[in-house]
């Protein structure tokens, strides 16, 4: 598979640590940074992610920040991504299987290696199960809101 990955400061080592655990995989991965651990701003990354996805560079991605919350806000503001914010696997596994998630968010402070390690491999082994779920994520995409009486 081709996996972007991306970061902020805070999320440097965790990130090199699923790169290596990616390329043990056998994914192809590109790291767009950052490649230090110098002060950086979060959106700029989860924008960068966010085009990789969009412009089908990579299939997934993987995007890791402090709490793992601002840059997959960052990354959701793209209609292309669905970003889920996860910290074990069950939920990696369903924001594959019900939503179609194509980038799973992950918190450097919040969530260990291995504990990281195990949700990408929950989130890059499910498949999207579709039929009743093809259509609400249908409308995740939509840049209008859709109203459904309840």
């Amino acid at each position: 598979m081709r996996i972007a990955i991306a970061s902020d400061h805070a999320a440097i080592a965790l990130k090199s640590a699923l790169v290596e655990h990616l390329h043990s995989c056998g994914h192809n991965v590109t790291d767009l940074g950052p490649h230090d651990d110098a002060s950086v701003d979060y959106p700029d990354y989860g924008y960068k992610l966010a085009e990789a996805i969009a412009g089908g560079d990579a299939q997934f991605g993987v995007a890791l920040c402090g709490s793992g919350i601002g840059i997959s806000i960052a990354v959701n503001r793209h209609p292309a991504c669905r970003a889920a914010l996860v910290s074990e696997p069950l939920s990696a596994k369903l924001a594959r299987e019900h939503n179609d998630a194509n980038v799973v968010a992950m918190g450097a402070r919040l969530t260990g290696i291995d504990m990281a390690k195990a949700c990408l491999d929950a989130f890059l082994s499910t498949p999207f199960a579709g039929d009743r779920h093809a259509r609400r994520v249908g409308k995740l995409s939509n840049p209008a809101f859709t109203k459904d009486p309840l």
